[in-house]
């Protein structure tokens, strides 16, 4: 399933009503969505388990929707083969999880799967240099990994508008994808930034507030002002990195 809207909506999984799984899967269907966000953890590189590969695997045939899963784990490799046999179309790794960061990425890719690298707050943009010919997307964490419902970190703004630049300075055209904190009140300026990819869950998509329907309305509001702000960011003059 290919989506055509300049931003996708990636609804956070692990902030959805479990009890409530085949009904929200349908209604997300119908808005319609862009593709799900799956956050595997293990307990160790994060300390939580909101859900595992079971979760994953049972949803996976009631759906043609796209499974992004966002990898937060010890050893991403033995992940990957089963996430590839389970049919998902795009995987993102955090560079302090990977031992050796250009084969998994490469494991990745070998697997059909697109590649993603995740960005924690304090994770420089350098991390890229040298895997950018091994991406399909960059995941910028706007809060620490882990856990739903934190405040956005200071430099979340700057962060997200710092890979944009990057990436374009370098002439690469692959997507930024935003996590944490993905709000009604931040979307505009997260757009605006650069992000084409949205993470949302509690504070967006799965506000207790509004209906699936109502939620994702007012996401698509939020992110047509971002995308009205977007040309005026882009004619800023950038600060010269020294």
């Amino acid at each position: 399933m290919k989506s055509d809207h300049p931003v996708q909506i990636a609804p956070s999984m692990m902030c959805a009503d479990l009890w409530r799984l085949p009904e929200i899967l349908s209604e997300l269907e119908s808005i319609p969505v862009d593709l799900l966000h799956f956050d595997l953890m293990d307990a160790h590189y994060v300390p939580n388990i909101p859900m595992g590969l079971g979760v994953i695997e049972s949803i996976r045939p009631h759906t043609e929707l796209p499974f992004d899963v966002h990898l937060m784990v010890e050893n991403n490799d033995f992940f990957i083969d089963k996430l590839a046999r389970l049919g998902v179309q795009q995987v993102s790794v955090h560079v302090e999880s990977a031992t050796h960061l250009d084969r998994t990425l490469t494991l990745i890719r070998d697997a059909g799967i697109k590649a993603g690298l995740a960005l924690n707050p304090a994770t420089p943009l350098f991390w890229l240099d040298y895997v950018l010919e091994h991406l399909d997307f960059v995941l910028v964490m706007t809060v620490n990994p882990g856990f739903a419902g934190q405040k956005l970190v200071p430099a979340a703004m700057r962060k997200i508008a710092g890979c944009r630049d990057y990436l374009a300075e370098r002439g690469v055209a692959i997507p930024i994808q935003v996590d944490g904190n993905v709000s009604f009140q931040h979307i505009p300026a997260m757009v605006a930034a650069g992000a084409r990819s949205l993470v949302c869950g509690t504070s967006s998509l799965f506000h207790p507030d509004g209906s699936l329907a109502e939620n994702a309305a007012r996401t698509r509001a939020s992110i047509g002002e971002g995308l009205a702000l977007r040309p005026l960011v882009l004619q800023r003059p950038q600060r010269e990195v020294t």
